[in-house]
This record gives structure tokens, sequence and C-alpha cells, in this order.
């Protein structure tokens, strides 16, 4: 576990929600560094004390918009602050509205948030990953990058693109270091659903997320899990 201590993981849209629940389990189960990602910053220090109340691992926030290839090349960290081994790309967002009715901008946002959050971050840690023994990025992914949404396409869409990506580094990085893996989640218990009527005790919990992401860091170099499907156990949750 000492070893860990030199090594960091990035978890983005860790302000709340599965990215709060992700950052929570690595602090209580792992030595690993934290680095937290995310727009709001008063949440993240909300997800930051939760952590410190937990262990005694280093957990660094940054208010940043992972959505913005120049905000995220501007990210600084502390300079004695150990590099990523690790990136959980998790920021993104849920847009419930039909293709027709979806205009320009709402689609180009959706594309951004849950496609370009991913490919900038990324970008802009992939040397110190390179420069590990053994490292993985895992994106968080959707039901919805495998198959149509009726009722969200453009957040469909975008999770087709994200996955699309996602294998697509996997191939280039296939004789690297660096494993990568897409989790696609089915309907999760997250702030996504605030407002609905949806029966929140159906969704998957996403302490189960965490124990998955877990389970894959601990892997050994000679394995990695390419794709993950994960539903809720009694399949999908109306009224969605």
């Amino acid at each position: 576990m000492a070893d860990q201590r030199n090594h960091a993981v990035v978890i983005t849209g860790a302000s709340r929600g599965i990215g709060r629940r992700i950052a929570q389990a690595f602090a209580r189960n792992t030595d690993y560094a934290l680095l937290l990602i995310a727009r709001t910053k008063s949440d993240l220090k909300d997800t930051q004390t939760l952590c410190q109340n937990i262990a005694d691992n280093e957990v660094v926030i940054a208010g940043c918009d992972a959505s913005n290839a120049k905000t995220v090349k501007k990210l600084k960290v502390p300079k004695n602050f150990p590099s990523p081994k690790i990136i959980i790309n998790n920021a993104g967002s849920f847009l419930l509205k039909k293709l027709q009715k979806t205009t320009h901008e709402e689609f180009a946002e959706q594309v951004q948030s849950n496609l370009y959050s991913a490919v900038n971050i990324t970008q802009r840690f992939l040397d110190d990953l390179k420069a590990k023994s053994h490292a993985l990025i895992i994106n968080i992914c959707s039901v919805g990058a495998l198959e149509g949404l009726e009722d969200s396409g453009a957040y469909s869409a975008s999770k087709h693109a994200l996955l699309g990506y996602t294998r697509s580094l996997r191939k280039e990085l296939l004789n690297t270091e660096i494993g990568v893996t897409a989790i696609n989640l089915g309907q999760t218990q997250s702030t996504s659903w605030e407002g609905s009527l949806i029966d929140r005790d159906l969704l998957i919990d996403p302490d189960d997320v965490a124990k998955i992401i877990l389970n894959l860091v601990d892997l050994s170099p000679r394995t990695v899990v390419e794709e993950i499907l994960v539903k809720p156990q009694h399949g999908r949750v109306p009224p969605m």
C-alpha cells in the first residue's frame, strides 16, 4: 500500500453523485493521492472534507470545466503532488429531451460535456501515465453508448462518441503500459434524477460502481477489462 502514495488518481465530476462516491471509495480503500476535478468548487470542498474524514490520503481539488480545452491545459497541481497513475473520466451531463426538440446549442453542450471532458483530461495527463509502469484510464460511458435512447438522443449520441473514443484510445495505447476501460452504465442513482418521479431504490447503487472501479485498479499489469455493461437488476426503471 505504501507505493500507492507515490501516485495519484484523477477523478472528474467529483463534486457530487457518482464521482463523489468514487472519491470516497479510494480514500477508504487505498493510499492514492486524490486529484478531484469539477466545475463547482464549493461542492468539491465538501467532497474533499468527506474524503479527509475517512483517511489521511492527500486530497487536492481543482475547480475546472473539463469540457474547456484551454482551461484544462492551464490546470496546475501542487509542486510535490504525486503524478497521476489512474484517470477516471466521470464528468458529464444528461439531457432528457427528444431530438426534434433539442437545439443546436443543447446538442453541442452534450458533446462538450460527455466527450470533450474525457478527451481534454486524458490529453492533459497522458504523459504522466506513460511514465508509469502500469496505468489505467477509465471512461464512464453509458448504456446509451450501445443503443439509441428515445427520449435523450443527444445524450446517447455523445456517449456513442465517448465509447468510440475509448475504443480507439485502447487500440492506440495497446503497446504501452496504459490500460483503457469503458464502463457502460445503466440508470444509476445520481443527481441527474433530481426532480424526476423515478424510483431511486431500483437504480444502480453508485457505491457498486466504485467497487467495480477499485477491482479494475487492482488487476495485474497483464490484464485489462476493455468494456463492462452494468444495469439495474430488474431492467430499465420506469418512467424513463
